[in-house]
């Protein structure tokens, strides 16, 4: 009994050794600190592309320059709530990558949903943003952008959605902030 039971111990050991587990980051922005947890297993690309701008310290020094509230949506037909960061200078940025739809990794854009922000299907870059509430109608086959691809989810906060409702709450002109919030750094945590 002692041998299976010291196998069974062993075995889930390996197992979840090999198994690819998130990966945990602190945005630590001039109004406090915001953590997140991805999720490459489900988003590979997506995941592997913020790191790399991550890994190379280039959200460094930039900004959450964008909020949407439901004052400054009330013209639009589909709303949402989200505050908007990472811009990256362009000769800095990456080469877009490949939409990952929620309909393809199962992330939906829930209260506190990390998602790429993006023009076109397959021309992110650098920008990202955090979901306020539950955001429907940026997942796939959602109506917020015509193309009805959504948006590419692949992490979500884990801590500190006061400091995104905080970013949230700051003062806007047609969302986007007067006085961007610094984003000092992100890092990876062990």
């Amino acid at each position: 009994m002692k041998t299976i039971l010291l196998l069974t111990c062993i075995n889930l050991f390996f197992l979840n050794s090999f198994s690819q587990s998130v990966v945990s980051c602190t945005i630590a922005t001039a109004l406090g600190n915001i953590h997140i947890e991805l999720y490459p297993e489900e988003a590979p690309v997506t995941v592997e592309n913020f790191l790399k701008y991550v890994d190379n310290q280039l959200y460094d020094g930039t900004n959450f320059y964008r909020v949407c509230t439901p004052e400054n949506e009330k013209e639009r037909a589909v709303k949402i709530e989200v505050i908007q960061g990472g811009d990256v200078d362009e000769a800095k940025q990456f080469e877009p990558i490949p939409i990952e739809t929620t309909q393809q990794t199962g992330i939906t854009h829930q209260n506190g949903t990390l998602s790429m922000a993006r023009d076109t299907p397959n021309s992110a870059t650098s920008s990202f943003f955090i979901c306020i509430g539950n955001q429907p109608e940026l997942d796939f086959a959602g109506k917020r952008n015509p193309d009805g691809q959504g948006f590419a989810a692949f992490g979500r906060v884990t801590k500190g959605m006061n400091v995104v409702k905080k970013i949230q709450a700051e003062k806007e002109n047609s969302q986007y902030l007067v006085e961007p919030v610094v984003i000092r750094s992100i890092r990876r945590i062990d």
